[in-house]
């Protein structure tokens, strides 16, 4: 079944399981509209995952918790681009790289949005080193291998927004970033999935992060140095790509660490990724680890 925004979610009538569906209101932020406690109504499909939505049931329930749109189950290893803005490599006084540079999170960094707390480390805080990096995300809709950039997003079930939660100091210890990348809850995903028919181009994608209200990054798509048909091509070289696969295609300028003084999370700050058009706003409030 076709469809143009779904989102994996909690009701609010008393439902054993998760739902999918599309949401009533083509235009409404679902993230921003369930943070500020609005009912939003969404159009139920028969499925159980966005992979094999189904069909519309005919039945409409209320969102009370917004998922990840993909489980952890269905997610498998998420593939992570660094260093993928040419804004952000300049912040970062590192050269613009040739090829993709790829690290991986377990899927137990899968997590969902707002109300769900996201975690920072106990490691991270003795630190105190916790940033943020709002992305674009791509998930895979069928398998690939071996795909030319010009067939890549042929592949692609469609696009969130994720905030690829990092350790700093870890990450500045490391000659690589799965450590300090790869805690648990470290990648929210959502609110929700827009279609790749209703995105042909997503390089017309803007991104925002904002803390606590305050605008930290704001770029459009067209400063990313490696395009998502490329992304999705490098990755499925020598390497098949299941449905399924989440994709965090880099950050832009503004991360914490390049602020002065920099700009970490610390417990009940709040962070949003706004994705636009379609996606919307994906809600995280930091919590400190006990």
């Amino acid at each position: 079944m076709a469809f143009e925004r779904l989102v994996r979610f909690i009701p609010r009538r008393n439902i054993s399981r998760p739902l999918i569906g599309q949401p009533v209101d083509g235009n409404i932020d679902v993230g921003k509209a369930v943070r500020n406690g609005e009912a939003v109504e969404v159009r139920v499909f028969s499925g159980n995952s966005i992979l094999d939505p189904g069909s519309p049931t005919g039945e409409t329930e209320v969102i009370d918790r917004i998922l990840s749109p993909v489980s952890a189950e269905e997610v498998g290893t998420i593939r992570c681009i660094g260093l993928n803005y040419a804004n952000h490599a300049k912040e970062a006084n590192m050269k613009v790289p040739d090829v993709p540079m790829m690290f991986m999170k377990p899927a137990t960094a899968l997590a969902d949005p707002w109300p769900v707390p996201t975690v920072i480390p106990r490691h991270t805080l003795k630190d105190d080193c916790a940033d943020y990096e709002a992305e674009l995300a791509i998930v895979i809709g069928k398998a690939c291998k071996n795909v030319a950039a010009k067939e890549a997003l042929d592949y692609v079930l469609g696009y969130t927004a994720a905030n690829d939660v990092s350790s700093r100091a870890s990450q500045i210890a490391q000659s690589q970033a799965c450590y300090s990348k790869g805690f648990d809850g470290s990648c929210p995903l959502g609110p929700v999935l827009v279609s790749a028919a209703a995105m042909p181009d997503p390089s017309q994608f803007t991104i925002r992060g904002l803390k606590n209200g305050e605008v930290m990054q704001s770029s459009g798509l067209s400063d990313m140095i490696f395009g998502c048909a490329q992304l999705v091509s490098f990755l499925s070289q020598g390497t098949t790509l299941p449905a399924g696969t989440v994709i965090l295609t880099g950050t832009p300028a503004g991360v914490g660490f390049g602020k002065k003084p920099p700009a970490y999370l610390h417990d009940k700050d709040e962070f949003v990724v706004e994705l636009l058009p379609h996606v919307g706003s994906l809600y995280s409030v930091f919590e400190a680890e006990n």
